[in-house]
């Protein structure tokens, strides 16, 4: 066992790794960094806990960590790239199910009532706020999860008056969260367990109100309601640690969802509320112009001539796993003389970063990859561009019709380069469910087929 002056040091210590962490996260160079700090300072936090003075049951404790680590570890393990973003949520929700338990968990514990006055209110209210925010992650990242996964649709679930009934429940929950307060004993149960029923339902609402193309904003909304449900379980059990990591996840993440949504043109608030996702009303602006096709030697030749070549991936290219033979051709085009960038945008993929870490993955140098402001201004000057699986990130409509349900979304403007490939299995619409204005210019050609396998041929016939 050790001693709680030790124990308050290591939770200090760790809490250092974590906010180093954090600022290791903050860019490519750092990032292995940043993880293996993390590692450190969760293993110290763990350690600190389990083996602190008054705490009981170590054997059980440091058996369900070794069962639950080997799980972790054998579903990170089997777990592919594209899949991670359905991975990240469906942890969030068990993060928001851990703060549900350890409410009810303190509120039935016998020494929660002991407490008298204003510091048995406060607990209680602790009590209260923290179930109400693991029942809204809980649920929210569930429904989050089945969106990424396909199995619930992507289009938004938009019904008139939501948001009225959305502020009906929250009243209903103020007024039961007073009731709870000033119940005796353990009476106020039922009140919690009203409360968390109402709390799941405004979770699932809140996410299914939300369209397919502003996913990547909600995961990282969820990631912040998961830092304040840990916060807030850190306040029941009177651990200074879990509040402070609690607090740094939650504020990290919703200063990551305002800097995405100021990229994307939304609001912050309307995140928080559901808000965005709604259809426009009117009639879909009618598509002019004729999908032509090409092949991968007249690619192959288009590219050996350009001077400058831009490449936007997509979710189509985590699925190929095309990322490998794409750094090939980079590598041929620039052998070749060839000026070649990458453009990201934020959403890009399931989940923030997610194009970056594809493109780490690969070796690419971080020096061509740029964000969606950079290449935008170059884009005038480039010869060619690869849309490789990319759609709604591409998509004119969403500055030019009104009606678009990605209007407003700031994309990336391929259309203004002198030619534009866009390689795709077929003409299907992407996440967001919208047709693409971009497949029917004059200066756009389609390549079809699977990614991986195109890039492969377009290098073959470049080393040719």
């Amino acid at each position: 066992m050790i001693t709680a002056q030790i124990q308050t040091a290591a939770y200090l210590f760790a809490s250092i790794l974590f906010i180093l962490s954090l600022g290791g996260l903050s860019s490519q160079e750092s990032a292995k960094r940043g993880v293996l700090y993390g590692i450190i300072g969760m293993a110290i936090a763990i350690l600190s806990t389990v083996l602190g003075d008054g705490a009981e049951g170590h054997v059980y404790i440091l058996i369900a960590i070794a069962i639950a680590s080997l799980i972790g570890i054998i579903v990170a393990r089997k777990v592919e790239m594209t899949s991670m973003p359905q991975l990240v949520a469906i942890l969030h929700s068990f993060v928001g199910l851990a703060a549900v338990l350890v409410g009810f968990g303190s509120y039935l514990d016998p020494e929660t009532h002991l407490l008298i006055g204003a510091e048995h209110t406060i607990h209680l209210v602790e009590v209260f706020i923290g179930v109400f925010i693991g029942a809204i992650t809980f649920t929210g990242s569930i429904v989050a999860w089945g969106k990424l996964d396909g199995k619930i649709r992507s289009k938004p679930l938009a019904y008139k008056g939501r948001h009225v009934v959305n502020i009906i429940l929250v009243i209903i929950t103020i007024a039961l969260g007073v009731l709870f307060a000033q119940a005796l004993g353990v009476e106020g149960i039922m009140y919690l367990y009203i409360m968390t029923a109402i709390a799941s339902f405004i979770g699932v609402m809140l996410v299914m109100a939300i369209g397919g193309a502003d996913m990547p904003v909600v995961v990282s909304m969820l990631n912040s309601y998961s830092g304040w449900a840990a916060a807030a379980a850190g306040f029941m059990l009177g651990n200074d640690l879990l509040i402070v990591t609690g607090a740094l996840v939650g504020s990290s993440g919703a200063i990551l969802s305002i800097i995405m949504c100021e990229a994307m043109n939304r609001s912050f608030l309307s995140v928080i509320f559901g808000g965005f996702g709604d259809t426009p009303q009117g009639e879909a602006k009618a598509i002019e112009g004729e999908v032509t096709a090409t092949t991968h030697e007249e690619l192959a030749e288009l590219l050996k001539e350009a001077k400058s070549v831009v490449i936007v991936p997509g979710y189509g290219m985590a699925v190929a796993k095309a990322q490998y033979p794409v750094k090939e051709l980079v590598d041929l085009l620039q052998k070749n003389g060839t000026k070649v960038q990458f453009g990201i945008h934020p959403v890009a993929g399931r989940l923030p970063g997610h194009m970056n870490v594809l493109l780490a993955e690969a070796n690419v140098s971080y020096d061509i990859v740029m964000e969606m402001e950079e290449v935008n201004h170059d884009l005038p000057e480039t010869d060619v561009v690869m849309v490789i699986g990319a759609n709604d990130i591409v998509n004119p409509g969403a500055e030019e019709d009104e009606t678009s349900p990605i209007y407003g979304m700031p994309v990336i403007q391929v259309w203004n380069a002198k030619s534009v490939i866009v390689m795709k299995r077929s003409m299907a619409v992407g996440y967001a469910g919208v047709q693409n204005p971009l497949f029917y210019k004059e200066n756009t050609d389609m390549l079809y087929g699977d990614a991986k396998d195109s890039v492969d041929k377009i290098n073959m016939a470049l080393k040719a």
